[in-house]
């Protein structure tokens, strides 16, 4: 340890060693020699910055739940910290969250096959979804009609009926412009009862909004939608004592003012409260529990008292994005005339007698849908250039406005007959824009309001890959150590590879960029990342390292002033004594230390920002090409600006895989892992709803090891070394206000900063949530390898509920065995085995575990207040274990972590328990939501939904004819589509895929491009732009639309790949030219949906409104010489 420490210690010595990372010349070493330098750097870290500065990064764990298990139970016990992968990868939609409540719950594949309409938009399904493509060919055969939406002729568009190719980043237009073709048609010209009763029922349409005056920048005085209308707003509260102001209004069809059944105020409370079992989607008023039918528009169901007033919208479909068609309406608000009524209102921030409207009227005003209210325009029709009609789409999309019109009116048609069998199919293309929640809610809408979600063969069928970790509560106890300590600390991986690879320094877009023209850019002063630092310090985000001292020594400073620890935490954040890491990421204090990455290939596929890993978290050669904006430019004012940003951060990074991956040649140690069918795990996907197993048929090849054994090895090397360095510990913890959690309802009104004086800091509340924890050190790998007693203590539980494994616990020991040895777990259930891993997870998952099942729908109907253990009572005596789904995969028990149902009679699909059982979607409202009214979301532009173009990155004018090589530069839109022909277990660089490819990276682009570029089929070209550069073999094809540039990921750079001009290293892989880019509304938190889960809400990894300059390379460089100083091209 002494050795490691030395060398991190000494400046130019770590510079040295970090600058040689990713230049080969590895050196064999032992298992014994490898496990203990890297116990040895862990032991050291935690003891001198803290356990927070050691991470770990794995995703997707339903595709080997134990192997992802190993890392985050280790990691989570000596108190580092996991980082998250779904947003990181962009495949989290945040939209999901802001609709519903849920991350991207899906039906299963075969469910297409009930639809009757399908729109494929953005996923290609027979090349990325190639297993389950048969049920998308079948229910064709069978006579649903299919739609397709890309903008290149992909493979799903050779399978379609219909193919719409808009412009690449302008979907929502074309959606926008659906969804006012489906208003119209089958709720004003003819109001379908099927689409009418399901919006009054299970959406937020009829719930009511309170209307503000603004004046505009031309003089006129408008209404502007504010928050929900509140139970708290009325006097007496409409009798609600528990959470009022959590608790959304509407009128009833008499016109008065109804509290109904189900908003998120109901959820949570005291045991035997009065409201307690009416968190539900029962058709009753709370307050008498009488029957109710919601009003959708004052003007319907005999209209009562109102007025037609402007209200406004904000309109960005006129922003002159370089290189896409704008349709400027000659002002950047619009003005919308919506039927009003007035209340009495005293609550916060509206008193006296104040404007309100249901949500339907605000909707249908902002999308343009012509009522023949009083101060209208006359009829225009679908030609006319308004937003948000067919014609106003087809000049930013060039989609022709018939097909738009008709593919709606057919979509809506069908879902109108036959009750909600109309689908849409989407790949997560479309969430890798910066205004990727435009695309999605878009589309959401267009469901929502044909009654789609939750209907068997219709819905939302969001498909990225292997994302369903079905048996979710079983494994989150194994993999965080929950039976041992809690909580854990998970991060979410964009806001902090933003901020440890220092991109924030590079920063281009603005915040006032991104704001709607009807808020106060008073308001939204700073840069990105002070907006990231905001939300960790209110408690919206995690942080990572968390405090700036060590988290082990507040406790012994906490102890020596004789304070609780939390109470010295607060009071030193309150005085500045100490200070959020966050605040000043460049200080060697704040640095990340030690990095795990395992079961992936962060460098050389996921890391948004490559060159910039390179330069600023490793220290060694890289391709930036821009310079950072220093302090003026920047403007970062929550954060502490260095002259001098630090190159290499990181002091080890350790990579297990079973392939010489990008990742393993940057990285200090590499270990050897067991491949997929070398070890014993478990495996489920959102293809089908069964669980099955990965068997080793054969033991790991030479000297490799299983993820698990690995682990197991640093646990027990780690509890070995510490000795005498770390002994029983405690240490303070800050975790986010979180979803499904009391603590979600903590800032019901406004945005309050403790910072700023304008609250007072109080944990869980206005800022991060403070636990103190206790670590055992020296006994890691005891706790790492039994079951601990918080299962027996506490429970287990998940999405809000709860309950008793005690049963659980006793049949585990029966199972497993116990600990017999004397110590710390003697007489705890063992989990030595993989095998032992599996039998947890399934032991204790309602999913698996037939009596879990019916304990947790039991807890779930404690707040519901009706009875839903029927949907698994029939399998409660069901137990399924390891050896049998070895002989053969099982059928997963109904639970409520989903909210679809496994049953013989219905495939699964997202959303089915809500409609059919009416349990609340986990909302604001309790329903799904077409209006967002968290401050931010308003501010930012997106309460309601609308046409955002792609933002503009400025990453081209640095770079821009510097280094000329004679050919021409054109620039061009960088996508990077799912991989050819790959799952995820597949890679690009084995022999099979390369002999089907070109032998090495490939970009594709059009004919007409290459023409301009002097560009044929074949030649080496290079794309590049401040970020860094690529060089790649050009594919010219027809298929691809000009404009634009595909480079499938993930292609490596470690085979036939030559040296850049540009950079003068080795040509880089599709994240050599992409940066990361923040959005402040993926920050938003502690408010109800918008409260932080792991992998569920955060900032994500978006990359496609980048342009790249592409070119012909003149000289195609090897590098074959021996390099021997980091490449001048690289910028120091």
């Amino acid at each position: 340890m002494q050795a490691g420490a030395a060398i991190t210690a000494n400046e130019k010595t770590a510079k040295a060693y970090k600058a040689i990372r990713g230049r080969g010349g590895f050196v064999r070493s032992t298992w014994a020699e490898a496990t203990e330098i890297i116990a040895a750097a862990n032991v050291h870290t935690v003891k001198t910055f803290g356990p927070d500065r050691v991470v770990g990064f794995s995703p997707i764990p339903a595709m080997s739940m134990v192997s992802y298990a190993s890392g985050a139970r280790y990691l989570s016990l000596i108190g580092g910290a996991l980082l998250s992968f779904y947003d990181w990868y962009c495949d989290l939609p945040p939209s999901s969250p802001q609709t519903w409540g849920e991350q991207t719950d899906v039906p299963e594949s075969a469910d297409w096959y009930n639809s009757g309409y399908i729109i494929a938009w953005g996923s290609n399904v027979p090349q990325t979804r190639t297993p389950d493509a048969h049920f998308f060919t079948e229910v064709r055969y069978k006579g649903a009609k299919i739609v397709s939406v890309t903008p290149d002729y992909s493979e799903v568009a050779k399978l379609a009926d219909l193919w719409l190719h808009p412009k690449q980043g302008t979907d929502s237009a074309v959606a926008m412009a659906m969804g006012h073709v489906i208003l119209k048609e089958f709720y004003f010209d003819k109001r379908s009862a099927y689409f009418d009763d399901y919006a009054r029922r299970y959406t937020d349409l009829p719930l009511l909004v309170v209307l503000k005056e603004k004046q505009l920048e031309d003089g006129r005085t408008v209404m502007v939608p504010d928050r929900y209308v509140r139970a708290s707003d009325f006097e007496g509260q409409l009798g609600q004592a528990n959470h009022p102001d959590w608790k959304t209004v509407a009128y009833n069809v008499e016109g008065k003012v109804t509290l109904p059944n189900g908003s998120i105020g109901f959820r949570w409370g005291q045991e035997g409260r009065p409201d307690q079992g009416r968190w539900n989607l029962e058709a009753r008023e709370a307050q008498g529990g009488n029957d109710v039918k919601l009003k959708l528009s004052v003007l319907e169901d005999g209209a009562q008292t109102h007025d037609i007033v402007d209200v406004a919208f904000p309109y960005f479909g006129g922003i002159d994005t370089p290189n896409f068609n704008a349709n400027d309406q000659g002002r950047d608000v619009l003005v919308r005339r919506v039927p009003v009524t007035h209340l009495d209102l005293h609550g916060e921030g509206v008193q006296g007698r104040v404007a309100v409207a249901t949500v339907f009227d605000l909707h249908a005003a902002n999308y343009g849908v012509n009522r023949g209210l009083e101060g209208e325009s006359g009829e225009q029709g679908y030609d006319a250039n308004t937003p948000y009609t067919p014609a106003w789409q087809e000049r930013i999309t060039g989609v022709p406005r018939e097909q738009v019109i008709a593919v709606a009116r057919q979509f809506a048609d069908n879902a109108d007959k036959t009750h909600g069998k109309s689908m849409v199919i989407i790949g997560a293309a479309m969430n890798h824009w910066y205004h990727c929640d435009m695309n999605y809610r878009g589309i959401i809408n267009m469901l929502m309001m044909c009654g789609c979600i939750g209907q068997s063969g219709g819905g939302w069928s969001h498909y990225v890959g292997q994302e369903k970790l079905r048996p979710q509560t079983g494994w989150t106890a194994l993999a965080f150590a929950l039976d041992w300590i809690r909580p854990p600390r998970q991060q979410n991986s964009t806001s902090f590879f933003y901020a440890h690879t220092d991109q924030w320094r590079y920063e281009k877009l603005g915040v006032d960029e991104v704001l709607s023209p009807l808020a106060d850019k008073a308001d939204y002063q700073g840069s990105m990342i002070d907006f990231n630092v905001r939300s960790e310090r209110m408690g919206w985000l995690p942080s990572a390292p968390q405090l700036q001292t060590n988290p082990l020594q507040v406790v012994r400073d906490a102890q020596a002033m004789g304070l609780d620890p939390k109470d010295y935490v607060v009071q030193s954040l309150k005085n500045g004594a100490l200070a959020m890491s966050c605040e000043d990421p460049d200080n060697p204090l704040n640095w990340p230390r030690n990095m795990f990455v395992w079961r992936s290939n962060l460098l050389g596929s996921s890391g948004k920002g490559h060159e910039y890993f390179l330069k600023h978290l490793l220290g060694t050669s890289n391709g930036v090409q821009g310079k950072d904006l220093g302090p003026q430019e920047a403007k970062p004012e929550e954060v502490k600006w260095h002259a001098h940003a630090p190159q290499g951060k990181l002091d080890l990074l350790v990579t297990l895989d079973f392939r010489m991956s990008t990742t393993c040649l940057y990285s200090d140690i590499v270990l050897p892992t067991a491949t997929w069918y070398e070890k014993n795990d478990l495996n489920t996907s959102d293809m089908h709803p069964f669980i099955h197993p990965l068997s080793a048929a054969v033991d790991p090849a030479w000297q490799s090891r299983s993820d698990w054994e690995i682990y197991k090895g640093f646990a027990k090397a780690f509890s070995e070394v510490c000795v005498g360095h770390l002994g029983v510990e405690k240490e303070v913890v800050l975790t986010p206000i979180m979803h499904d959690t009391p603590a979600e309802l903590a800032q019901p009104y406004g945005v309050k900063e403790w910072k700023k004086g304008e609250v007072d800091l109080i944990p869980g509340v206005t800022a991060p949530q403070i636990t103190v924890v206790e670590r055992d050190y020296p006994n890691t790998y005891k706790r790492f390898t039994a079951l601990g007693p918080l299962m027996d203590k506490i429970g287990n539980g998940g999405k809000g509920i709860a309950w008793n494994t005690q049963t659980e616990v006793e049949q585990l020991g029966e199972l497993n065995g116990r600990v017999r040895e004397e110590g710390a777990t003697q007489g705890r259930p063992r989990i030595v085995s993989d095998i032992d891993a599996t039998e947890v997870v399934m032991m204790l998952a309602p999913e698996t575990n037939g009596h879990v099942a019916c304990k947790a729908w039991e807890a779930l109907g404690k707040q519901t207040g009706r009875d839903h253990v029927h949907l698994a009572l029939h399998r409660e005596d069901e137990k399924i274990r390891f050896r049998d789904i070895q002989a053969q995969p099982r059928k997963i028990i109904s639970s409520p972590t989903w909210s679809g149902l496994e049953s013989e009679k219905v495939s699964y699909n997202a959303g089915y328990t809500n409609v059919h059982e009416l349990i609340p979607w986990r909302t604001l409202t309790g329903r799904q939501q077409f209006y967002q009214d968290h401050p931010w979301m308003r501010d930012f532009g997106e309460g309601f939904c609308s046409y955002r173009p792609p933002v503009h990155l400025k990453a081209l004018h640095e770079v821009e004819g510097k280094k000329p090589n004679g050919n021409p530069e054109i620039a061009l839109n960088f996508i990077t589509p799912h991989q050819k022909w790959g799952i995820h277990s597949t890679y690009s660089d084995n022999l099979h895929m390369l002999t089907l490819n070109r032998g090495g990276p490939v970009i594709w682009l059009s004919e007409d491009d290459a023409k301009r570029g002097g560009i044929v089929d074949n030649d080496w070209v290079e794309l590049f732009n401040a970020n860094g550069a690529i060089a790649a073999r050009a594919v010219v094809s027809q298929r691809v639309n000009p404009g634009m540039v595909m480079m499938y990921h993930a292609q490596e750079k470690i085979i036939n790949t030559p040296g850049s001009e540009i950079t003068g290293t080795r040509g880089g892989i599709h994240n050599s030219v992409t940066r990361i880019v923040l959005k402040p509304t993926h920050m938003i938190g502690g408010y109800a949906q918008y409260s932080y889960g792991f992998n569920y809400y955060g900032t994500i990894g978006t990359n496609r409104d980048e342009f790249v300059l592409v070119r012909k390379m003149r000289h195609v460089d090897w590098m074959d010489e021996e390099a021997s100083t980091p490449a001048a091209g690289a910028h120091a």
